[in-house]
């Protein structure tokens, strides 16, 4: 029986992907969950498997283009089958999206491949990122030549081409959003519209941490990042306050058994925030070894949907661009985030005198559905508490 692939639903906030490269062609045998494809979903790339075993009978989508999430894209079935009822099955064709695709040229073996050049009028065949930089430049990627796959032109061909041309001053430029940015969209515009925000910040001497931090360095050891500090204080405060690690739903309110901390990562094209899961029964060194991972692979868009979504709390760190202040955006269901600022030299005034100190602000933003100002001050108190006496950090985890 012929069996439909269409362009997955990953995450909820997923409406369209794009598929960066099929590593199948037509005529490919393919086995049941062999990887067929590459798409890039809103937060990472990620591999396509083949639900059933047959021939790649047909494919109806290019490299580089943009597919909504449900749409045809392809085809398995036997050689000798007919798949016309699969190919119409209530599908339309593929949208046209202007990501580069180009018309395929059918090769003896039967494997789709790009024609081999751009003809007339036709639109460059390249990919989304190659794309926004040439347009972001002034370049013409028709005078560009790809070495990607298929001749596809990717950034790296971009970087060497034609020399950036700036554009008129009073010309403008549309930069397409990439999957991430138009995620990023309609999550925040779902959260800050709809939920009423408030937030409450809270200054925090530093001077004890980075003394305990010292430590590690002069014994030489791996010392845990400012990051890895803040997500083990929050597991701590949370244990001590779980009524924040809740979320609104309807007509109750959600408790959480477990504390999974997710970490704002910032990237080119928008953030994403992988989850330490299970925070409250981890210990300080364990949390810096699994964020460490989380963050490297978040940059290189190899996460996979478990690991960035689910977070019951969120923490956002700018302190490392010279930010003091900020606020977060609550990315539901969570109701509380964090935004934590620079530690920063500060006037202290103690016993009737001025001394220079070490300080940062942190802001916490509330569901005020699911939160009240006391249950928010309690938390930060306790979370402040905890930073300004950093050994606790380092105490054996705590079991209920």
């Amino acid at each position: 029986m012929a069996s439909r692939v269409v362009m997955p639903k990953l995450t909820d906030t997923m409406e369209e992907g794009v598929l960066l490269a099929w590593k199948k062609h037509e005529g490919d045998r393919i086995q049941a969950g062999e990887v067929i494809a590459e798409i890039e979903t809103d937060k990472a790339v990620m591999d396509l498997e083949a639900f059933a075993p047959g021939v790649l009978r047909k494919i109806l989508v290019l490299d580089g283009a943009t597919v909504q999430s449900g749409t045809l894209i392809a085809v398995i079935a036997e050689a000798d089958e007919d798949i016309a009822a699969a190919m119409a099955d209530g599908v339309t064709a593929a949208p046209s999206v202007g990501t580069g695709s180009q018309p395929v040229a059918t090769s003896k073996a039967g494997a789709s491949a790009p024609s081999s050049g751009p003809s007339a009028g036709a639109r460059p065949f390249a990919s989304p990122r190659a794309k926004a930089m040439a347009a972001e430049r002034g370049i013409d990627l028709s005078t560009v030549t790809g070495t990607g796959p298929g001749g596809r032109i990717v950034e790296e061909d971009v970087v060497k081409g034609s020399a950036p041309t700036a554009p008129a001053l009073s010309a403008g430029i549309d930069q397409p959003l990439s999957q991430m940015r138009k995620a990023i969209a309609r999550s925040t515009v779902q959260s800050k519209a709809p939920v009423p925000h408030f937030y409450l910040t809270i200054e925090i001497d530093m001077e004890p941490v980075e003394r305990w931090r010292g430590q590690f360095k002069q014994n030489r050891q791996t010392h845990p990042s400012v990051t890895d500090l803040l997500i083990k204080a929050v597991a701590l405060a949370l244990t001590r306050h779980p009524e924040l690690n809740v979320s609104f739903a309807g007509d109750a309110i959600r408790r959480y058994e477990h504390i999974d901390i997710g970490v704002a990562v910032g990237m080119e094209d928008g953030l994403i925030t992988p989850v330490v899961r299970d925070c409250g029964v981890k210990s300080l060194a364990d949390i810096s070894t699994e964020t460490k991972s989380l963050i490297e692979r978040a940059r290189q868009k190899r996460l996979q949907p478990q690991e960035y979504m689910g977070a019951t709390v969120s923490i956002s760190n700018l302190g490392m661009f010279d930010v003091d202040n900020f606020i977060a955006v609550l990315m539901p269901p969570q109701a509380a985030s964090i935004a934590v600022g620079a530690i920063r030299e500060a006037p202290v005034v103690s016993k009737g005198s001025i001394t220079v100190g070490r300080r940062m602000n942190v802001t916490l933003s509330c569901d005020h559905r699911a939160l009240d100002g006391l249950m928010g001050a309690q938390f930060l108190k306790e979370f402040k508490r905890i930073l300004e006496h950093p050994q606790e950090l380092a105490a054996p985890v705590e079991h209920s």
